[in-house]
């Protein structure tokens, strides 16, 4: 169980909950059986035939064939060799039995071979058939090496020599004044009940319970990160009355949103305390975050400060830099003839720069000649010095490890500010789960001259006249001024080799099967059929940095009509005059990656069009979340289906540091209710007592969430 499923204790056992329960007359659905997964299903025995064949040469061999039902399907389960006779005589007609094993095809009819099987109703002799009719079945989440009833079993093992040692040794987090004020049943119990329920009330109490103690848990660990950093010293950075985010404000050709003056208010409130911000920025793709961000930035350095921006990927940087240099004009001149006079110095710093750009970049960073630095992870380098660094801005969190912003506040020489933006709408509650220790802003509407986006799924498989009208739309946009992106799953170049799949697959399979299409094949076909004529370009992530530099200068030049892509071109690209998008595979991409690409056009004046090609059948849960996309245009909906489509994963480790899961039990999406009160019942604990004198249970609870990685990953905020 260590090995294959992550149990190391009694307590991980515990801690294993079941998936569902089966009851006796309830039966798992045979007719939606996944291929290729591995299952456990409730069925009834409905014949047994033994069928005798030629091995070839080597004499004769049998095989058991037994057809099971379950009212809604038929399937086969086949048995060779020498257990045959003893199958056979376990699975007679009209017996019932938990079957389990790896779903295949045979005959195109769907087949368990050789699974595993617990009769249900057979007397084993040592005790008489429990009374099965009504018992809830625990059915828990197994692996091919461990079924779900070796689990059972073992976990009936470890609640019998519990209950016999009255639960000697079982930590129990929850406070007894919150447990029965909020009127919980008691640990034991809600483990008992889990595991062995009588009832469906029972499972109900149990999950309330255990629920609790996971929310309740991690928002504790959550509130004493807070704590802990209200009791950090910061500068406090007040902008000057008429410095240069006056000045920068008085040249800009629109007037903010209520939003971004909203939450810049918020801001500037955080820098000027004097312990650090730690703000949470989320706004939609080109709701204005950057400009929010900079008017922080100008604020800092108003303030005797400097601050830096960390972008994830070269591209961006340079984008940034472009941006920031161009929206504030002579204001980013400091030190320069024509430079304003509350000008200061706005350099790059990348990990391909030249030898002396580098070197001069370096020195106006430590002699804070340049107030503003934007950068990729080369700002983290040991080398990189600041005079004064006051404020850090992290892009795109997401694709930054907690390391990485650890090392950059390192740089100051108290704790700098720090805020963290993200284009990923994260719903209320997983943002109060996983950036808990973030005070979060939103900016949720568009700034004027955005243009609506239209999204439409193309079945290629079942249309292909669809595609072929894609092609001809992308003309239209070309012919008509504006430009295109086409987004591919991969770049082309790997060892095809790897790609192939390893058995013949069949006609239905072969969308699942082949190869991801790849950016220099699609390009090339482009070229030479439906795009022919056009220039069209190419851009992904193994590119020299100078080559992809230069195709995105050309692009945004308009000097390229079509622009071939990986998601390099996910976060931040900003090209007006591109109005259509064409992704390629598009089920290959997560719910909010699409939503993502799809922000990168209708970012003019002229409206954007944005088209989901496909392979996949129209009744796949693949399908469904192409049309949820092209459905809704909101992000925080969209995250929310992609959240209930994937379950949350790890929310406290996996979305930041991939320590394997604490949350079991909790459902961030719907359990709301129960996060909200943890977050409240939490940060009023740790406010009276931070260190947890008072509560050593709760303390031994949070050493084992917060194993070592874990500790270490809270710590680094």
């Amino acid at each position: 169980m260590a090995e294959h499923m992550d149990l190391h204790t009694v307590g991980d056992l515990l801690h294993h909950y079941p998936r569902r329960y089966a009851e006796r007359g309830e039966l798992t659905a045979l007719a939606d059986l996944p291929l290729d997964e591995h299952v456990t299903v409730v069925a009834q025995v409905a014949d047994a035939r033994v069928h005798t064949f030629n091995k070839g040469g080597r004499g004769k061999g049998q095989r058991l064939e037994v057809t099971i039902t379950d009212g809604s399907g038929r399937m086969q389960l086949v048995f060779f060799g020498r257990t045959v006779h003893f199958h056979q005589k376990e699975l007679l007609p009209g017996r019932r039995a938990m079957f389990a094993g790896k779903v295949g095809v045979f005959n195109r009819r769907l087949q368990l071979a050789h699974p595993e099987y617990k009769l249900l109703d057979a007397d084993s002799g040592t005790e008489t058939v429990k009374a099965f009719a009504s018992e809830l079945l625990p059915i828990y989440p197994a692996c091919k090496q461990i079924e779900s009833w070796t689990i059972e079993q073992s976990v009936a093992i470890a609640l019998d020599s519990m209950a016999a040692t009255n639960w000697e040794g079982l930590v129990d987090p929850l406070p007894p004044a919150l447990r029965e004020g909020r009127g919980l049943t008691d640990l034991p119990d809600a483990l008992t009940k889990i595991h062995r329920p009588r009832t469906k009330a029972d499972i109900a109490d149990a999950r309330d319970r255990l629920k609790w103690d996971e929310a309740f848990v991690l928002q504790v660990a959550l509130a004493r990160r807070r704590y802990a950093d209200t009791q950090l010293p910061a500068v406090a950075r007040r902008p000057a009355a008429d410095g240069l985010l006056t000045a920068f404000d008085a040249k800009l050709p629109f007037t903010l949103t209520e939003g971004q003056r909203k939450v810049s208010q918020e801001i500037f409130d955080d820098l000027a305390t004097e312990h650090p911000m730690h703000r949470l920025l989320q706004g939609e793709v080109g709701s204005g975050k950057t400009m929010v961000a900079l008017r922080a930035m100008l604020a800092v350095v108003d303030a005797g400060g400097q601050a830096a921006m960390l972008a994830p990927t070269e591209v961006l940087a340079q984008q940034h830099h472009r941006s920031v240099t161009e929206m504030m004009g002579e204001l980013a001149e400091g030190g320069m003839l024509g430079g304003a006079e509350h000008a200061t110095k706005v350099v790059l710093l990348t990990g391909s720069m030249g030898t002396a750009a580098r070197r001069q970049a370096l020195l106006d960073l430590v002699t804070g000649e340049a107030g503003i630095v934007i950068g990729t992870h080369a700002l983290i380098e040991d080398k990189v010095q600041f005079h004064d660094l006051g404020l850090v801005v992290v892009d795109e969190q997401h694709r930054f490890g907690v390391e990485q912003r650890d090392a950059l506040r390192g740089k100051g020489r108290q704790p700098p500010h720090l805020l963290v933006m993200t284009a990923t709408p994260i719903p209320r509650t997983v943002a109060m789960t996983v950036f808990g220790d973030l005070e979060t802003s939103v900016l949720d509407q568009l700034p004027a001259g955005r243009s609506p986006i239209a999204s439409h799924v193309v079945p290629a498989a079942d249309k292909p006249h669809f595609l072929a009208r894609a092609w001809e739309r992308v003309r239209e946009e070309v012919e008509s001024g504006h430009q295109a992106y086409v987004v591919c799953p991969r770049i082309g170049d790997e060892e095809d080799g790897k790609q192939s799949a390893k058995r013949k697959a069949s006609p239905e399979d072969e969308a699942e099967k082949r190869p991801p299409l790849a950016v220099l094949d699609v390009a090339e076909h482009l070229r030479a059929g439906p795009l022919a004529g056009l220039r069209v370009e190419v851009l992904h992530g193994r590119m020299h940095p100078d080559d992809k530099d230069a195709v995105m200068r050309r692009f945004a030049a308009g000097e390229a009509d079509v622009l071939v892509a990986t998601t390099v071109i996910e976060v931040g690209v900003n090209v007006p005059n591109a109005t259509a998008m064409v992704i390629m595979d598009a089920d290959r991409f997560g719910v909010s990656q699409l939503h993502q690409l799809r922000g990168r056009v209708g970012r003019g004046s002229a409206a954007g069009l944005c088209l989901l090609v496909t392979e996949m059948p129209e009744a796949s849960p693949a399908r469904q979340r192409l049309g949820a996309v092209a459905s809704t245009l909101d992000g925080f909906e969209l995250s929310r289906i992609d959240l209930e489509q994937r379950r949350e994963g790890d929310v406290l480790g996996q979305a930041q540091s991939g320590v394997r899961s604490s949350l079991r039990m909790l459902a961030v999406i719907e359990d709301e209710e129960v996060i909200t009160a943890a977050r409240e019942e939490a940060t009023a604990l740790v406010l009276a007592d931070p260190d947890l004198t008072a509560h050593p249970e709760l303390r031994t609870a949070l050493d084992a969430l917060l194993d070592k990685d874990r500790e270490e990953f809270l710590e680094k905020g």
